[in-house]
């Protein structure tokens, strides 16, 4: 037996804690009206085994793909477990995907079984969907849905006795497809074996407490996609690997009170959800007061407590964050109530395990050195090539693709443009394919330009085209705020000037070439809705650009700095 087979899988560390720590607290799922049910890891286990039983049943061939479609909870994972109980792959799609990607990926991964969990709006969000899946896929419904649809879960847990037997996985076995949020194109199906999932977890390890790593005592608060790569890597391969407890989040009405009833150790969030954390908070208390206390020895340590209890975030040893640069007062914020935010890059392909920034080597605008066992140089062309643990198995039918993917020595092509410090630490200054080129004949790279607008507390997505102008031009998504202050006319002129003013200071930090002709306020807010935000909350680059490329010239035309569409 080679080590590969000697090492544990996900599902095998789940029999580990299954049997060591049998009453112990695992999942616990939020109910509705502030009822929280919890499931030890033995009634994880019996659930999943019951199911399993089902699945195999129905003796589907092995290996077969069995999606899971729905908001995060208790049950996703339960799912996923028996799935791999049962000796299959299984398929995760991100709950607000569109019913073209649903119809798409169902197909395209050949799935034989779909499980169908909670979604927003519930029986009218299944409706938008119900049409993209086949009439002759089986359905099984979770609980907290309840539309009626397909099989129901507790009908086969009535009905079917826990599996005694698993499926015996190996390190080299495929565990799942992951689809690809699509910010490109058509999502790819990303396959990452039992091996690639856990080493990349293992070589990350560093990163936690310290240094320490992680342990069950830890705690984890689940609300971004189980769908992306970051989600299942941070808090489901995590939890399995190290039995800590999963707590998660009901909805956007319920998520500070989540927040604060997990009291999680190790946290992560995305640059846009924790500056909404610190806007809300100096909403409640002023900067000034917030500053006056921090410069007092007397009064700092209260002052941070209360922040940091009143966000459920004073139990937090590693805080992460991902997906897009944070703005410099964020970060700084953060620092000051000693929560040190640790950026880092990684993607579906190597199973996020890339670069992280470690505790106090953070420098702002990277995000760190490569972390344990990766390796990463930068091309010719300032593309960032990455050899990682994490690595995918390949991408699923598409071979030709998977191979223009790599280096004849086996780094993967991440399509990102970037560069490294003294110290190893990664800056990523854009795609390597959205340079673009002015009239002026000088490249353009957006990305950078993009993460300095983030910086405004008014600015929730900023996209920078400029294709045949001979200055850039910026679209602004605002904030929901923002958006109501621009419906008021008392109040527009005065956002209109403050907004002027962050144009000219922005354009003395750029180059010549680089500068905004105007910010152009759009006026409909970008989502995943309409198509111009990706799952994962990525815009869409080429969409947006073709969305308003008729307008440009007219804009820059205008001269005015600051335009509301």
């Amino acid at each position: 037996m080679n080590d590969q087979q000697e090492k544990p899988t996900l599902l095998q560390r789940f029999l580990h804690w299954e049997r060591l720590m049998p009453d112990a607290p695992y999942l616990h799922q939020p109910q509705g009206q502030g009822h929280n049910e919890s499931y030890s890891w033995h009634a994880v286990g019996e659930q999943a085994r019951r199911m399993a039983a089902y699945l195999q049943s129905l003796d589907l061939p092995a290996r077969s793909s069995i999606a899971i479609l729905g908001k995060n909870s208790a049950h996703w994972i339960i799912a996923d477990l028996a799935i791999w109980m049962a000796g299959h792959v299984s398929v995760p799609l991100y709950p607000s995907a569109n019913r073209d990607t649903v119809a798409y990926v169902l197909e395209h991964a050949e799935v034989r079984l779909l499980f169908l969990g909670h979604l927003d709006g519930g029986a009218a969000g299944w409706d938008k969907l119900r049409d993209s899946v086949p009439a002759s896929l089986p359905v099984i419904e979770l609980p907290l849905l309840a539309i009626g649809e397909g099989q129901s879960w507790q009908s086969l847990m009535d009905t079917w006795e826990p599996l005694q037997t698993v499926a015996q996985t190996r390190r080299a076995d495929l565990a799942t497809i992951i689809y690809t949020s699509g910010s490109t194109g058509r999502p790819k199906g990303v396959m990452h074996t039992f091996d690639s999932m856990c080493s990349s977890c293992e070589s990350t390890v560093g990163m936690y407490a310290g240094g320490a790593g992680v342990a069950p005592t830890d705690r984890l608060l689940s609300y971004l996609p189980l769908a992306h790569t970051a989600e299942r890597a941070v808090v489901e391969a995590l939890s399995l690997l190290n039995g800590c407890q999963v707590f998660f989040n009901e909805g956007l009405e319920t998520f500070a009170d989540d927040l604060r009833r997990a009291r999680p150790t190790i946290f992560m969030s995305v640059p846009r959800l924790w500056g909404k954390f610190y806007h809300g908070i100096s909403e409640r208390i002023p900067q000034s007061v917030q500053q006056a206390a921090f410069a007092d020895p007397q009064r700092s340590e209260a002052m941070r407590q209360q922040i940091l209890g009143a966000l459920g975030l004073d139990q937090v040893h590693t805080a992460l964050s991902g997906s897009a640069p944070l703005p410099v007062a964020v970060l700084e914020w953060y620092r000051q109530l000693g929560l040190e935010l640790l950026e880092g890059y990684g993607m579906s392909e190597n199973f996020g395990c890339s670069h992280f920034n470690q505790p106090g080597e953070v420098r702002v605008g990277y995000v760190g050195s490569s972390v344990r066992d990766v390796q990463c140089r930068i091309a010719e062309n300032n593309e960032i090539l990455v050899k990682s643990p994490g690595q995918m198995l390949g991408y699923y039918k598409e071979p030709e693709l998977t191979r223009d993917s790599y280096t004849e020595d086996g780094f993967f092509r991440t399509g990102d443009r970037g560069e490294l410090d003294e110290a190893g630490r990664l800056r990523i200054t854009g795609r390597v394919k959205e340079l673009f080129k002015t009239t002026k004949g000088k490249y353009v790279a957006p990305v950078p330009i993009e993460a300095r607008l983030g910086n405004n507390e008014h600015v929730e997505g900023a996209c920078v085209t400029g294709v045949g102008l001979a200055q850039p031009v910026a679209l602004i998504n605002v904030s929901p705020d923002t958006r109501n202050a621009l419906a008021a006319p008392e109040r527009r002129a005065t956002l209109e000037a403050e907004l002027e003013a962050f144009l000219e200071s922005t354009n003395q930090q750029l180059e010549a070439h680089e500068r905004l002709a105007c910010l152009v306020l759009v006026s409909e807010p970008w989502n995943v809705d309409n198509g111009l935000l990706t799952p994962t909350l990525k815009i869409r680059r080429n969409l947006i650009e073709e969305h308003y490329q008729a307008r440009l010239d007219a804009w820059c035309a205008s001269r005015r700095a600051v335009i509301v569409e």
